[in-house]
């Protein structure tokens, strides 16, 4: 719906790579068109460097948006030295058409913010009973605007779970605001982790590890622990040609990140599942 509408609106041509990692049919549409606007994910910006030959391809971007899920600063940072141009991210879901929030389109470097609402956009931040909570503090995102939708047909049972007493939608992410107004996701509510009572948020750690050298992508989940609850575990899948252990990694985060949230267990894959565009499925590594 980005791609498409915003291209109808103001006369553009829309360019669809239906598979985003063929490497010739990607080459061939940046030689042939001079791209301007891109929407991607996390995966696509941080894959798509890696490509030999790709530094080279005629960058005529004017702005790039990430979405789906939260643009790593090393990938967007990454991404600003080989193609010259920062990555401005959005939020939203296919349950509010897409978009909620949105940076500004001059955003010239990386801000780990998800922006500011769209017109005729009310964002509330509220904690597990309801309550809106402070500047700073992490509440789930919810939301009420014209592109968000009335409900989920023939559910109310799911419906009432779904929105508050007030007509806010609630979206299951966890984020914070700051005092300009500015929105940053922390993460999903569900993919938090519990450890010895302190709350781990997936992304900061999956974050560290991603500017670990030798690392393509990684994933964090949480896992049973007898005795803290639960304790993190990491998914990581190395750059060709690299050689990188567990101890590696492990060493890598330790003065990185506190204590309970160090990685306990690394796994290497050779790929991360994801879905048809691209975002990792922690879910399918949790084995729900």
């Amino acid at each position: 719906m980005i791609n498409f509408f915003s291209s109808v609106i103001k006369g553009a041509h829309s360019v669809l790579l239906t598979n985003p990692t063929d490497r010739d049919a990607l080459f061939e549409a940046f030689n042939i068109w001079p791209i301007s606007l891109m929407p991607g994910v996390n995966t696509l910006y941080n894959g798509w460097p890696q490509m030999e030959g790709f530094a080279q391809l005629p960058f005529q971007f004017k702005h790039c948006i990430g979405g789906g899920a939260a643009v790593q600063r090393p990938v967007a940072e990454r991404w600003l030295q080989v193609t010259g141009t920062s990555i401005s991210e959005g939020y939203g879901l296919s349950e509010t058409s897409p978009i909620l929030t949105i940076n500004k389109a001059d955003t010239e470097e990386y801000t780990g913010s998800i922006g500011l609402p769209l017109p005729s956009t009310d964002i509330s931040l509220r904690d597990e009973n309801g309550n809106e909570v402070g500047i700073g503090e992490p509440g789930e995102l919810c939301a009420k605007g014209p592109q968000v939708m009335l409900g989920y047909w023939n559910r109310e049972d799911v419906n009432k779970e779904f929105f508050t007493e007030d007509g806010f939608f609630r979206t299951g992410d966890m984020a914070t605001v700051d005092e300009k107004g500015y929105f940053r996701i922390v993460d999903r509510k569900k993919d938090m982790i519990l450890v010895s009572g302190f709350n781990v948020f997936p992304n900061e750690v999956e974050e560290v590890v991603a500017a670990c050298e030798g690392v393509l992508e990684n994933a964090c989940i949480g896992i049973p622990h007898e005795l803290t609850g639960e304790s993190v575990k990491i998914f990581v899948v190395k750059m060709p040609g690299v050689d990188l252990d567990e101890e590696q990694i492990i060493d890598y985060c330790r003065d990185k990140l506190t204590a309970y949230k160090m990685p306990k267990y690394v796994e290497f894959l050779d790929e991360l599942p994801k879905s048809t565009v691209g975002k990792i499925l922690r879910r399918e590594l949790r084995g729900d």
